[in-house]
């Protein structure tokens, strides 16, 4: 499996991301910078943590209206994996591949520690090697991760499933403690939280590797015949 992480102005998650795939997960993987039109030899897309563009306007704002959103758009469309962390749940939210908006932290603060997060749906391709309601913990490091959404969508997501992770306790001031959602379609993950920095013991907690192995193991079964 081939994977794309997306590398804007002020990414400074995208070597960490590299590092999970090619390293901890032994997958092939390219840094991509955003002026990107074509992803198609790619099949996942990941968006990394960062302040791209400064965060000007507000998080992921102006990265939305890079070229590269084009071609992430019709890699999800064609229904790729499709993974935003931290800015990159952002991004996805103001290009409008997520439902929602992110406010800043209910305490004004930048926050970053490692918190508990609980598995609420494991039937994603992001998720399958975990249980339903497994306690696992990732870092986080952000000052804008209080989810958002009105009393509609948040309905929507939970008659469709789409939460997949929320934080155990209150962190952010996120509605409905989420830490992470899909769309409708299951193929595109938006989440606060770092997997990629929880991918092996020496880093903490070696809990966000599985998300990856998700990931490849639905590619593998998608698209690997056994003779």
């Amino acid at each position: 499996m081939k994977f794309a992480v997306i590398v804007f102005p002020g990414s400074n998650c995208d070597v960490d991301m590299y590092h999970a795939v090619k390293d901890e997960l032994g997958e092939q993987v390219d840094l991509v910078w955003h002026d990107a039109d074509n992803l198609d030899q790619y099949d996942g897309i990941l968006i990394p943590g960062g302040f791209s563009y400064g965060d000007y306007l507000r998080s992921g704002a102006i990265a939305h209206m890079s070229v590269v959103m084009n071609a992430i758009k019709k890699a999800a469309e064609a229904g790729k994996p499709v993974l935003g962390v931290c800015n990159g749940f952002q991004i996805l939210l103001e290009s409008g591949l997520l439902p929602g908006a992110m406010l800043r932290n209910k305490n004004l603060k930048f926050i970053c520690r490692t918190v508990e997060l609980t598995v609420e749906n494991n039937k994603t391709m992001f998720t399958s090697a975990y249980e339903k309601g497994d306690k696992i913990r990732v870092p986080i490091a952000h000052g804008e991760g209080n989810y958002y959404c009105d009393d509609e969508t948040l309905a929507k997501l939970q008659e469709n499933n789409q939460i997949v992770f929320t934080y155990a306790s209150d962190v952010n001031g996120s509605l409905s403690d989420i830490a992470g959602i899909t769309n409708e379609k299951g193929n595109v993950l938006g989440m606060m939280p770092h997997p990629e920095r929880a991918v092996d013991d020496l880093l903490g907690s070696a809990d966000g590797l599985k998300l990856f192995q998700s990931i490849v193991k639905h590619w593998r079964d998608s698209h690997v015949v056994n003779a």
